[in-house]
């Protein structure tokens, strides 16, 4: 049974976190937009906040805390709440990190884990979204075959997160075509590695502070050691619930920063004499957008309490990440109504919450609970 009150600890992060979100992100929410580019002090203060750094052992410098996808989603909304972007941006080592701690071999726990035990920012990524139309998780078009001692890559990625500056990537293909989400492998690709091209910086509609970048692999090699798991490889499906109830959560706070807006504007907004709040066509769109927020929320707690619990939660993240995928764009764009003209111009940042909404119906893989 899902329960629908945040233990006090919960409460005590989420509210951290929010805090956080309202006083330092938002500021820097349309500046980052304009630039592409996200101050370093700021993603450093994200960084002290330990929420890539509280789930790693003591033993490799982390704070060793229990980690829960439940809690995990909260502090994604959170983020969200304040710039998708920047929240990306300061997740993206969880990309790297948590597979690792989850499923990777004490040699690769002792060799990754220890680069984010550390004060300081330290950058990851993954890559699983290729750049076709056709794109399917569970039908990859990037293959790794072996050879002796080695993993032969070949393929392309796009929208990695923090290519250019991680260490090493994880790069997700499959070894077996025929096996569907079963056949699929991750491998710790080191940035540099012979085979491997990361292209210019990706131009995105949206979420245009975040550094996204497309990857070509042709006969990239890596050691037999550098497949996620060793021998015993990958639960992707796990990987991929949990990619997809964090992308939920953070349309769920994308949503709500536009509800929360248009809101407000439409209590102050008056024409005829009253607020528009009170007239009966945007109240009943206030209130159909405060709908579609809560019920995204649900299924993504849903979710993530499934996770939490050990179960196979592959139905519930995938209705999650759709639902959201759908009403964060709904939610944005009745944003954008309710302001009428205001809501297209920059000096309301509802019209980059739309921006930023459109792109759930195509991410996938790019941050994790």
């Amino acid at each position: 049974m899902v329960s629908f009150e945040p233990s006090d600890e919960q409460k005590m992060i989420r509210d951290t976190v929010a805090a956080f979100a309202i006083e330092e992100i938002r500021p820097a929410a349309r500046p980052a937009d304009e630039s592409g580019e996200i101050p370093a002090d700021l993603i450093g203060k994200a960084w002290e906040l330990g929420l890539v750094r509280g789930a790693i052992p003591e033993t490799y410098g982390g704070y060793g805390d229990t980690r829960s996808a439940v809690t995990g989603a909260i502090v994604a909304e959170e983020l969200a709440f304040g710039d998708l972007a920047i929240a990306l941006h300061v997740l993206a080592p969880r990309l790297l990190a948590y597979p690792v701690l989850e499923m990777g071999t004490a040699e690769q726990r002792e060799s990754i884990l220890k680069r984010f035990g550390t004060d300081n920012f330290v950058a990851g990524g993954a890559a699983l979204v290729e750049p076709r139309f056709d794109f399917d998780p569970s039908a990859l078009a990037t293959v790794a075959r072996r050879d002796g001692a080695s993993y032969v890559i070949d393929g392309a990625k796009c929208v990695v997160p923090l290519a250019t500056k991680a260490e090493a990537i994880l790069v997700y293909a499959t070894a077996n075509p025929y096996a569907g989400q079963a056949g699929v492998d991750g491998f710790i690709v080191a940035r540099e590695a012979p085979g491997l091209t990361i292209s210019e910086r990706e131009k995105n509609m949206g979420i245009k502070g975040l550094e996204t970048y497309e990857l070509t692999l042709k006969d990239c090699r890596v050691g037999a050691e550098a497949r996620l798991g060793g021998g015993n490889g990958i639960n992707f499906t796990r990987l991929l619930s949990e990619s997809r109830v964090a992308m939920a959560a953070m349309a769920t706070g994308v949503a709500r920063a536009a509800f929360e807006y248009a809101r407000t504007y439409a209590k102050e907004r008056k024409a005829f004499g009253a607020p528009i709040a009170t007239k009966q066509a945007v109240a009943f769109m206030l209130a159909e957008m405060a709908i579609e927020i809560d019920a995204t929320r649900l299924l993504v707690w849903e979710a993530a309490s499934r996770l939490d619990k050990g179960e196979d939660a592959l139905k519930e993240s995938y209705q999650a990440r759709n639902y959201a995928a759908q009403s964060s764009l709904m939610v944005a764009d009745n944003a954008v109504q309710v302001l009428g003209g205001h809501g297209y111009i920059r000096e309301h940042p509802v019209e980059m919450w739309l921006r930023n909404a459109r792109a759930f119906a195509v991410l996938d893989g790019i941050a994790t609970v």
